[in-house]
């Protein structure tokens, strides 16, 4: 027979267990699973709407959170993230929408910006943020660069443990660091993962790496604390062959092979989803806000409604 909290309550006192005031109850009683793998989308494609607006359309696509550009050009602007990043919690909230990532331009513990954004979203409830891309210096060579970079890393880990938040570093297609994902192995060595990692893209992997991207991962596994989902093909666009980003299913990465491969690494983390194609086509930009609304609605739940059956297929919900 199933027992509410109460009667759960009064069969432990009755027993005479030993929980002064009953004080210690919340400490045995089973609370609610919290999933490993929380779903946030990326805001970009949908930042140059109101932020109500935006709210409604994940609610509608049943996305549970916000993965919020905080940067220059973003949703957020840095100069104001005091004002507005809290402020757009609490409207998050209202929705029942977690905001508690964030998507930044980070690359310096020391520039003002920095520790101004990293206190304010820690104190809104943001655990996990994005930094921004290094570019290699090719006059001062590849390895030299990435040594360059380092001691930034390691300031940056040190504030975000300050502030207890995890920074991510995105390994992004082309010429950056972090494009081959493997000189994301020296770049972060000896840094604690669990205050600066990675943000493993498995699109971007796949450009780089059509055969080889499984080997980066598990080459860095240990620093993956955030996973980016999106889908992408190869166009042949004015005869210049191009990654073109899709619809997730409508393109080439082995989702079961890459679900397989997080689940066999213990890779745990929120999950960022990425929805980079357009979303309304020339001839739908004249349409009503609602219509508008109804579009983005369908191809965001399209994506989610993928999304979730993977999750459910290796049991991470």
């Amino acid at each position: 027979m199933k027992q509410n909290r109460r009667e759960f309550i009064s069969t432990v006192a009755a027993a005479g267990a030993a929980v002064p005031f009953m004080s210690g109850l919340d400490s045995i009683i089973p609370k609610p699973a919290v999933s490993n793998f929380p779903v946030r989308l990326f805001s970009k494609p949908i930042d140059s709407y109101d932020f109500n607006f935006m709210c409604e359309c994940l609610v509608k696509a049943g996305v549970p959170g916000f993965d919020l550009t905080v940067r220059p050009g973003g949703k957020v602007e840095p100069a104001t993230v005091e004002k507005d990043l809290p402020r757009l919690v609490d409207e998050a909230k209202k929705h029942n929408l977690a905001l508690d990532m964030m998507v930044t331009g980070i690359l310096s513990a020391s520039d003002p910006f920095t520790e101004r954004i990293l206190k304010t979203a820690s104190a809104a409830g943001v655990t996990h943020y994005r930094l921004g891309w290094a570019d290699y210096d090719t006059k001062l060579g590849i390895w030299e660069t990435i040594q360059k970079y380092r001691p930034e890393m390691v300031k940056l880990a040190e504030l975000n443990r300050k502030y207890k938040i995890h920074g991510g570093y995105q390994n992004h297609a082309g010429p950056r660091i972090g494009g081959p994902v493997w000189d994301l192995r020296e770049l972060l060595k000896d840094i604690p993962p669990e205050f600066l990692g990675s943000q493993y893209d498995v699109r971007h992997a796949m450009v780089e790496g059509a055969n080889t991207w499984i080997l980066g991962m598990r080459l860095i596994a240990g620093h993956i604390k955030t996973l980016a989902i999106k889908d992408f093909t190869w166009q042949n666009i004015n005869g210049k062959v191009q990654a073109v980003t899709v619809p997730l299913g409508e393109g080439i990465v082995n989702w079961d092979l890459f679900f397989k491969t997080v689940i066999e690494l213990n890779i745990k983390g929120p999950l960022t989803l990425h929805i980079e194609y357009p979303l309304l086509e020339k001839n739908e930009e004249s349409l009503t806000l609602p219509q508008k609304q109804e579009i983005i609605v369908r191809k965001f739940k399209k994506d989610m409604d993928f999304l979730n059956l993977y999750l459910k297929k290796y049991q991470m919900v």
